[in-house]
């Protein structure tokens, strides 16, 4: 059974050679707005869909794990081309979780969630820092 909630499928993009990838795979709607947004918008030059990959040591079990960036966009800002690598997500999990009318079970797996993925965006940000690029997450606020 599918869930309604989550989108997911293969994104064509009418300005392939924009695209600098194999496939524009998203997995959630706010990923497709993205793709959308890279795809039509004239000043982004560049963009691909997970072809990045920065390793991270997650705090869960302290071995070092592939961290796939959702994205990667070369765009013209005023007279300067800036690069970014993108992380997509809900703005609730941007946030540390809340503890507030939630099972046990429920928040800790939260909890660890949050651990991973601040693990994973600080070592995006070291990285991106190193290419002369900038990591920023991006959400459903961002996308209206």
């Amino acid at each position: 059974m599918s869930s309604k909630r989550y989108r997911q499928g293969i994104f064509k993009p009418k300005n392939s050679s924009k695209f600098i990838g194999n496939k524009a795979i998203y997995r959630s709607g706010l990923e497709l707005k993205f793709f959308r947004f890279c795809d039509d918008n004239k000043n982004v030059l560049k963009w691909s869909s997970e072809d990045i990959v920065v390793p991270y040591i997650s705090p869960v079990d302290n071995r070092v794990h592939r961290y796939f960036v959702d994205n990667f966009i070369v765009i013209k800002e005023g007279d300067a081309v800036k690069k970014y690598l993108v992380e997509i997500k809900p703005y609730r999990q941007t946030k540390p979780p809340t503890t507030k009318y939630k099972k046990k079970q429920h928040i800790i797996y939260e909890q660890k969630q949050w651990a991973v993925n601040t693990s994973k965006w600080k070592s995006a940000r070291q990285f991106a820092k190193k290419q002369g690029w900038e990591f920023i997450l991006i959400t459903e606020k961002d996308l209206k």
